[in-house]
């Protein structure tokens, strides 16, 4: 049984193109977007309803409350206790999604050191006095590769790879995987580019949609669900802009125009961090998908001399 992976940035199509390599290999889908885990979360995550999933079974969707947050190394765990009882079955699995540190978290060695309650709480505390803003330059000076890969409004990440640095006196990314690291040395990952301009045209349609299928009413069924009490759901794009709108913080407009930019700067991020694996096969839209996907399959493994 193998493991086969599709990634790139948002809006690129990465859904459709699991689905149908899932029904062509047999195979079952784990999800490796950060904020698809969350109940409730669907519009905002652009989560497919279960009658768009091809009759492929999906996890690692919809299994924390709003009010909870997720680690990468709980991630880690969850997923690959997966991959190991679908291949029990017989299955392959088909890894699918955005947030690059959960995919690596799957395939490779990551070491997450334990946390220190009291340079969590040192952290905490700078944060409240000198705010996000500088928190995350601070970062970026000790850190610069970890700070292509935070986000800066995401201040719990941003102060969880400060303690890292704080405990193990080492950047954050000392802790990524190095050469013959990886858990699943024959995994297959393929990513998918586009063009800014088309890009960018898809991020603003896909925003549209969101706001006309109802993302504001589905945010406000989510303030009741206690969204406000996570600090990783409610910094989620899209919920964190309307959450702002609630606030008076932004009107209606301002907050869809707000999701559609800061959607364009992730995507951004997106590309900076999958550009630094050699490892993943690139498809464009201009190529059939799925066929190029597997004549890829039929050559040898790109080699990796790092």
């Amino acid at each position: 049984m193998s493991v086969y992976v599709i990634c790139g940035a948002t809006a690129t199509g990465k859904s459709d193109l699991s689905i149908a390599l899932a029904q062509h290999l047999s195979a079952e889908i784990i999800n490796a977007d950060s904020m698809q885990l969350y109940r409730g979360m669907d519009i905002g995550t652009a989560k497919l309803p279960v009658v768009e999933r091809g009759g492929i079974v999906h996890h690692v969707l919809d299994v924390l409350d709003v009010n909870q947050d997720a680690t990468v190394a709980w991630y880690q765990e969850y997923a690959r206790d997966l991959i190991t009882e679908i291949e029990a079955r017989g299955k392959n699995v088909v890894i699918v999604g955005g947030t690059g540190l959960y995919i690596k978290a799957i395939l490779d060695d990551l070491n997450f050191p334990d946390t220190d309650p009291a340079v969590r709480a040192m952290l905490n505390e700078m944060a409240e006095k000198i705010g996000a803003d500088a928190m995350f330059e601070r970062l970026a000076k000790l850190d610069p590769a970890a700070a292509l890969a935070i986000d800066r409004e995401n201040i719990r990440r941003v102060i969880r790879a400060l303690e890292v640095i704080e405990i193990t006196g080492k950047p954050f990314t000392a802790n990524l995987p190095r050469k013959d690291s990886t858990k699943y040395p024959l995994a297959r990952q393929f990513g998918l580019v586009m063009d800014r301009p088309t890009l960018s045209v898809r991020i603003a349609d896909r925003v549209d949609r969101m706001w006309e299928q109802g993302l504001i009413n589905e945010t406000r069924g989510l303030v009741e669900a206690g969204i406000r009490d996570g600090r990783t759901a409610q910094r989620a794009l899209g919920y964190a802009q309307i959450l702002k709108f609630f606030d008076g913080e932004f009107s209606n407009d301002q907050a869809r125009e707000d999701t559609k930019r800061a959607t364009r700067q992730y995507a951004r991020r997106q590309e900076t961090w999958f550009s630094r694996d050699a490892r993943i096969q690139w498809i464009s839209p201009s190529q059939p998908r799925l066929e190029t996907l597997l004549r890829h399959l039929e050559q040898p493994a790109p080699r990796v001399n790092d």
